[in-house]
This record gives C-alpha cells, structure tokens and sequence, in this order.
C-alpha cells in the first residue's frame, strides 16, 4: 500500500519562499512520475508541477513557471517542491501524488496515490 507524507507548508508573506517536501512509501520510487497539484477553496485541484521517475525531465503549470522547482531524491524517496515570489493567489492545499508510470503528467485522472495535503497560506 503506498502511503505519501507532505510536510512544509505555513504561512507565508507575499514575496517569500517556501518548500515543501513529500516521501512515499511502499512503491518503488524511482519508477514513478510525482506531481504536485493545489486546491484553493471553492476551485478544482490544479496542476503545479511534475517530475518524471529519474528526475530528468520536469513540467510545470504556467501559473508558477519560473517560480517554482520540483526536484525528487530517489535515495530518499523524496519530492520536494520549492516555491518563490509567493502571492496571495498561491494560497492552496498543497498535495503531491504517485503518477502511474514514469513520464510527468499534468492531469489529476494519471495519478494514482495522494497524500493527505498540506496548507499554504500566503499574506499579503
């Protein structure tokens, strides 16, 4: 059974960083894509950003290109997401999840496992 842990989310001020971290269990985590979508209240879980099983290849959502990196250890069967120049619009429940095959993927519906979440909150 695979179970995924996110920690590092808190509130922020607008034009601050924040990263956040998410460790899996029970696959073997080098043969997964990882992504990390959002959801704000009221909105639809969104994309963020994903990275394939070796690491190589990375995708990002528009909304946090050239602000966001998503980097994975497989050593540590480890993703993070780093996150700069927040705004008050990236204020979400953060959740990472285990896409079902190597290769990033930008839709919810090619994930298979997701954690619990973990919530962002930036002030203005």
């Amino acid at each position: 059974q695979v179970q995924l842990v996110e920690s590092g989310g808190g509130v922020v001020q607008a034009g601050g960083s924040l990263r956040l971290s998410c460790t899996v269990s029970g696959r073997t985590f080098s043969r997964y894509a990882m992504g990390w979508f959002r959801q704000a209240p009221g909105k639809e879980r969104d994309f963020v950003a994903s990275i394939s099983g070796s690491g190589k290849f990375t995708y990002y959502a528009d909304s946090v290109k050239g602000r966001g990196t998503i980097s994975r250890d497989n050593a540590k069967n480890t993703v993070l997401l780093q996150l700069s120049s927040l705004k008050p619009e990236d204020t979400a429940i953060y959740y990472c999840a285990v896409g079902y095959g190597p290769n990033t993927r930008s839709s919810a519906y090619e994930y298979e496992s997701w954690g619990q979440g973990t919530q962002v909150t930036v002030s203005s």
